[in-house]
């Protein structure tokens, strides 16, 4: 079978495609056009994908040969996932394998926010020279004792929670769609509306899944709820967080800082004003990025295109029903 892969993988994944019934298809510039993409993934069975690229009914319409998809990803706001299920494609995610690590740079973005340390850091580069002890310069906070308030808490929010709890004995709150009454009965944490989760979180952190209707629900009303000292943390979807918004909530006081991992667009434009704050740390996407967690997406995302040859259910498949229904 034909398959398309946009991106080179981590050596375990491309191992595992190297069969001898696989025909693997990838481009030498992994830079390529939409329109290159969509030539690449007609001529294909199955596509394994990385990037960002719509997969939606104009993919399935100029695309009819593509029988299954592989996100290199956890997240699958990029595919009309209803629009799959309907025409029985089965799309796969790679779910676990980077929750710590991603939820390292959550932690981490709270602590370089908290005090202020990519500003500092900064200031060393550029020359800046601290000539006299100023006792009231550059002051972070503690976060020892502080509310944890998590919106979306899932397999990533849970080993957030676990680090603040551990580290600065933390108490937790989160807003779900629904109660997840296992990791709340773990963690000892407290369900609590989202206007309750943004009057009593000191760090509120997003890990919710990102659909459509979310775009921009971190905006001005949001911000003026939360507490001056509060930092908001994102390593989520970049369009969760109204930037313009941000800026100006944080300009005005509402809010005291912000750690984002995630931006919109990405990268984020050098002229953004959020780059100017002090108590602003931007990373560029970096939440998966450490040998183990690449190494797991890969065997996973790879294991579910042999799985697809095989004639076998996708392994981590999203949407099981196109096997039931069939």
């Amino acid at each position: 079978m034909k398959i398309f892969i946009n991106k080179l993988i981590p050596e375990i994944g491309m191992q595992i495609l190297a069969r001898p019934d696989i025909d693997l298809l990838m481009p030498e510039n992994p830079e390529i056009s939409y329109e290159e993409w969509i030539s690449y993934c007609q001529q294909c069975d199955a596509i394994l994908n990385i990037g960002a690229y719509k997969i939606d009914a104009k993919f399935f319409d100029l695309c009819p040969s593509v029988k299954a998809v592989s996100l290199f990803s956890v997240g699958y706001d990029q595919v009309d996932l209803e629009e799959a299920t309907k025409r029985g494609i089965p799309v796969s995610n790679t779910p676990d394998v980077l929750s710590k690590a991603t939820s390292d740079i959550s932690f981490m973005l709270m602590l370089m926010t908290s005090r202020l340390a990519s500003f500092n850091t900064n200031q060393v580069r550029i020359g800046v020279r601290f000539k006299y002890f100023n006792p009231i310069a550059n002051l972070g906070q503690e976060l020892y004792g502080k509310t944890l308030g998590i919106f979306g808490l899932g397999r990533i929010g849970y080993e957030m929670a676990i680090k603040c709890q551990a580290a600065y004995q933390m108490p937790v709150i989160y807003h779900n769609r629904n109660r997840n009454m296992e990791l709340e009965e773990k963690l000892g944490a407290r369900y609590v509306s989202f206007e309750e989760l943004l009057n009593q979180s000191d760090v509120l952190s997003i890990h919710a899944n990102y659909s459509p209707e979310y775009h921009g629900y971190f905006n001005a009303s949001v911000f003026n709820q939360m507490k001056p000292n509060a930092i908001l943390l994102n390593t989520a979807r970049g369009g969760f967080v109204n930037e313009i918004d941000l800026d100006s909530a944080l300009n005005a006081g509402k809010l005291w800082g912000a750690g984002l991992d995630v931006t919109d667009p990405e990268p984020m434009l050098p002229d953004n004003p959020l780059l100017k704050h002090e108590r602003v740390c931007v990373l560029p996407h970096i939440g998966s990025a450490t040998i183990e967690a690449r190494s797991g997406m890969a065997r996973i995302a790879a294991e579910n295109i042999v799985a697809f040859i095989e004639g076998k259910p996708l392994n981590t498949c999203l949407n099981p029903e196109v096997y039931t229904n069939e």
